[in-house]
């Protein structure tokens, strides 16, 4: 018998909660992906980290009690020993966050702002890698021909050469890593950062160039929210020499989530394709209007 994602997930849930003194039970997932949510009664939301992010989880409850310290708006973390380790996956705890929505871009700039002039953690916290996964998620890739497969894995190299010979920018800084508005909530008290898997030591421009490639790539932003977003921040990305090599990376990263999704769901399919004929140049200039997946 087959045993569904959900069942899997659960199963870790109520190892993790033993192993920290809490119950499963009326436990609800909140979003079961690459890391899986789930809330418990009394206010507690427990993060289940995939196999091999131990490092990851152990950082991310660091990142958020440093933001703390510094008077950054962000999700916090339970007042607890953790993470917890079970059937070799890490689990963190934190805050359940009141009724809230997904930030703006306007929203969002502000607090990134705000999070690159922080001086640097007495922590370790790692160099941003932004090539991370992406070979892998490429050689896992079924739904990919492997004309499609030879040809991205060279672009990937030359990017990888290109982001080596970036010319100078913004001062290297602490930086979110996955900068968009969905890591970014609103409740009633202000907006707020979540989701810390990718924060390290890197160019700000990293941050900014997720909400350019929704204008740029996507088509999904108008120009006037961009500008916005740009004022707020008090940079313009797209101004900087080495924004379309950030922008391909990004696009990159994109088209291999694309894959990885579609491998688990035909539907996605159509769209993975679509990406891939796009960043080959068979669709045309930007905007492609690249929907999402997963």
């Amino acid at each position: 018998m087959t045993t569904t994602h959900s069942e899997e997930s659960f199963a870790v849930l109520e190892g993790v909660a033993a192993a920290a003194g809490l119950s499963p039970q009326g436990a609800e997932p909140i979003r079961l992906a690459e890391n899986d949510l789930w809330k418990l009664p009394h206010g507690v939301v427990v993060r289940i980290a995939r196999s091999g992010q131990e490092e990851a989880a152990a950082r991310e409850v660091a990142v958020a009690r440093w933001l703390a310290e510094n008077h950054v708006p962000a999700v916090r973390p339970m007042d607890r020993e953790q993470p917890v380790y079970v059937h070799g996956r890490a689990a963190t705890f934190w805050e359940l966050l009141p009724p809230h929505r997904q930030g703006t871009e306007s929203e969002l700039g502000p607090l990134l702002r705000q999070m690159h002039r922080l001086p640097k953690p007495t922590f370790p916290i790692g160099q941003l890698d932004p090539f991370v996964r992406i070979a892998d998620r490429l050689t896992a890739a079924r739904c990919a021909n492997d004309n499609d497969k030879t040809w991205l894995l060279h672009r990937l190299d030359e990017l990888k050469d290109k982001w080596a010979k970036l010319p100078n920018g913004l001062p290297q800084c602490v930086i979110h890593g996955d900068a968009w508005g969905g890591n970014c909530a609103v409740t009633d008290e202000g907006a707020l950062l979540l989701d810390f898997e990718r924060t390290s030591l890197g160019p700000p421009e990293w941050d900014l160039t997720s909400t350019a490639v929704a204008l740029d790539t996507f088509g999904t932003l108008p120009a006037e929210q961009y500008k916005d977003f740009s004022e707020q921040y008090g940079f313009d990305v797209r101004d900087w020499a080495g924004y379309p090599t950030l922008r391909s990376i990004r696009e990159l990263r994109l088209v291999t989530f694309g894959l990885q999704t579609a491998d688990k769901d035909p539907a996605a399919l159509e769209q993975a394709r679509y990406r891939i004929d796009c960043v080959r140049g068979l669709r045309g200039d930007r905007p492609w209007h690249w929907t999402a997946v997963g």
